[in-house]
């Protein structure tokens, strides 16, 4: 099951039903795998940014961080995802992209982490991008 929860953001999220579809999608065409639990977290940087040194030790904003649940199945995925709402909206300017599409962006690279894909190197950042890319083509018009 995919879930959203907001928490420190005042955002309002419209359409869960949609994106569920469409990461569900995703999860299929990519790992072939039941979905477990899967926790999107929205929030806002503070709430991330606390997150990020506690627990990577990193020092820095963020729009998103992963966290694979530590059960594995081999044929389940499950974690949480949680999303900087104001990273999104401050990189959907920055990249001269509407708001919607950075979303969808940000949702599915946690996605892909999930699934197994890393970013670490060149070729890890360019593969996801690339999957990134992709899976937005399949979207329905109305996110763009």
């Amino acid at each position: 099951m995919i879930k959203f929860n907001n928490i420190k953001t005042g955002f309002n999220f419209t359409d869960p039903v949609f994106f569920r579809k469409w990461l569900k999608q995703v999860v299929y065409a990519e790992a072939k795998v039941k979905i477990g639990e899967i926790q999107y977290i929205l929030c806002d940087d503070q709430f991330l940014s606390d997150l990020n040194k506690t627990f990577l030790q990193h020092a820095t904003l963020t729009d998103i961080i992963t966290f694979p649940s530590d059960k594995k199945y081999n044929e389940l995925i499950s974690g949480e995802i949680y999303i900087s709402i104001d990273r999104v909206k401050e990189n959907a300017e920055k990249f001269k992209s509407s708001f919607h599409t950075e979303f969808s962006r940000v949702l599915v690279h946690g996605l892909l982490h999930l699934i197994g894909y890393k970013d670490k190197t060149l070729f890890e950042k360019l593969e996801m991008r690339s999957k990134e890319d992709y899976y937005l083509t399949l979207q329905s018009p109305k996110i763009s």
